[in-house]
């Protein structure tokens, strides 16, 4: 599963051969949970609620990316790292 950006202990993941509809997968310790990349809500998993914010606010920034990344893993080619949030 391939890594695409990691900031303030967050992870996040994309996994190859994953399933519609676009979404990214986050890891913060312990806690694992999956966003929609089209409207950025936690559709499934459970993070502490400062990481949700923040995981939003950066997903936010980087829409445009993490579809792109979507369609790369989609065509099984490499993906491309997005900037932290900082």
């Amino acid at each position: 599963m391939p890594e695409i950006s990691r900031f303030l202990g967050i992870v996040i993941k994309m996994f190859y051969k994953d399933h519609p509809p676009s979404h990214f997968h986050v890891e913060y310790g312990e806690y694992r949970g999956c966003f929609s990349i089209e409207d950025m809500h936690l559709i499934s998993g459970n993070l502490p609620n400062r990481v949700v914010g923040l995981v939003t606010e950066w997903a936010l920034l980087h829409k445009n990316e993490l579809r792109e990344d979507w369609r790369l893993l989609t065509e099984e080619k490499p993906l491309k790292k997005i900037t932290p949030l900082v």
